[in-house]
């Protein structure tokens, strides 16, 4: 019996996606969890696995195309199987299931024609249509075969000088083809991931209240540390790396800084997973290392440089990107002194690292030359008071300015 394949809710909340290539062509057979296509979301491009073996009859959108959850995007079967009826069925205005649901759905034949007067529309377009208190028959639909999609009810809400804020953040559009130029300027389009970033950015400015605490490490011990690490260990170990593993002990002197903040209650983690931030040939990504306190330094290494490949060949999953309460962002490289970067939510906190350069220092009474970094800490006062940020940065700088804490 033929299946339909349906966008699968690939990142908790997520809407849509775009489906940016197929892995398996048309009639041709695949095993139980082989790659069928590639789904770009927010920051990855994430594989849709098959949960049982079949043949691809047929794909029902193109590469390149925005697709919602639940939506269906190829039909599955028998090599050989009649189509017709599945197909027939999708021109009377098949629904997509709720988001969750599997992503393999069994289709009948139709009995007969769908009743007269029936208004297909997507379940996500019938929840902001009853939010905002318009009926289904108001509306136009201008999707596949009349559907109404999420965009004619958010022209709909605008007709009626209804208010929007119960419509989603919309995902940021398919970068449009063509720029447009003159003699003083060129426009270049915006990568989806670009104008992703932009808008979860923006929206964390505007939902978070950040507030920044500001400390100064000096490390010249822990470089010292670096070099003796480096002589023997089987990955080359970075400072952003050691940066990491100071994260964790400070979080371990200081648990209560490990959470986030939800609607309904305080998340405190009882493991430290830490985002870094990556500036791949893709745009910027921050996927999560799990649970650094029980890593060495050199798998922190191999993860964090793991990480970079994937993103800069598009293969982060993303589960990759998901979770942690604190991520670290280093423009250190670059000779940036400082800098305040904006939380990635729903995290709490970002620590933006500088270059360690040397600087004049009162040590024991005496004037001397010492490396000093410049650490600044974006917090998410909703989660984190002042004097909490404050002892975690104590214990961050510690743990620096004694590196043997991150090996013990």
């Amino acid at each position: 019996m033929a299946t339909l394949l349906r966008v699968p809710e690939v990142a908790t909340g997520s809407t849509e996606a775009v489906l940016t290539e197929w892995l398996v062509p048309e009639n041709v057979a695949f095993e139980a969890g082989a790659a069928i296509a590639v789904l770009e979301t927010d920051k990855a491009a994430v594989e849709v696995e098959a949960e049982t073996g079949a043949v691809v009859l047929r794909h029902l959108v193109d590469g390149g195309s925005a697709v919602e959850v639940g939506a269906p995007i190829a039909v599955l079967g028998a090599a050989g199987e009649d189509v017709s009826s599945v197909l027939a069925e999708l021109g009377n205005g098949v629904t997509a299931p709720e988001p969750g649901g599997s992503a393999v759905e069994p289709v009948a034949a139709p009995a007969g024609a769908a009743a007269p007067g029936r208004i297909f529309a997507s379940p996500l377009a019938r929840k902001l249509l009853k939010e905002a208190g318009i009926p289904l028959d108001a509306v136009a639909g201008t999707g596949p075969n009349g559907r109404i999609v999420r965009r004619d009810v958010e022209a709909a809400i605008v007709r009626a000088g209804k208010p929007t804020t119960t419509i989603p953040e919309p995902v940021a559009p398919a970068p449009k083809l063509v720029a447009a130029n003159s003699d003083a300027f060129e426009e270049i389009p915006h990568s989806r991931v670009r104008a992703i970033v932009a808008s979860r950015l923006t929206a964390s400015k505007q939902t978070i209240p950040h507030f920044y605490v500001r400390r100064t490490a000096r490390i010249d011990e822990l470089l010292a540390l670096r070099k003796q690490l480096n002589a023997v260990a089987p990955e080359k170990i970075s400072v952003n790396d050691l940066i990491i593993r100071a994260v964790a002990v400070a979080h371990g002197a200081v648990p209560d800084a490990n959470v986030i903040w939800t609607d309904d209650a305080m998340r405190r983690y009882h493991t430290v997973d830490v985002g870094v931030a990556i500036a791949s040939v893709r745009g910027l990504v921050t996927p999560v290392l799990r649970n650094v306190s029980g890593m060495s330094l050199s798998a922190i290494s191999a993860q964090v440089k793991a990480f970079a490949r994937q993103a800069d060949e598009g293969r982060l999953m993303q589960r990759d990107l998901e979770g942690g309460t604190i991520a670290v962002s280093n423009l250190g490289m670059y000779g940036v002194d400082e800098f305040a970067a904006i939380i990635n939510p729903p995290q709490s906190a970002i620590l933006a690292v500088g270059a360690g350069k040397p600087a004049p220092t009162v040590v024991d009474g005496e004037l001397t030359v010492t490396t000093q970094l410049t650490l600044v800490l974006s917090v998410d006062h909703r989660a984190i008071d002042g004097s909490l940020a404050a002892q975690w940065m104590a214990a961050l700088v510690t743990a620096l300015e004694e590196p043997l804490r991150l090996v013990a």
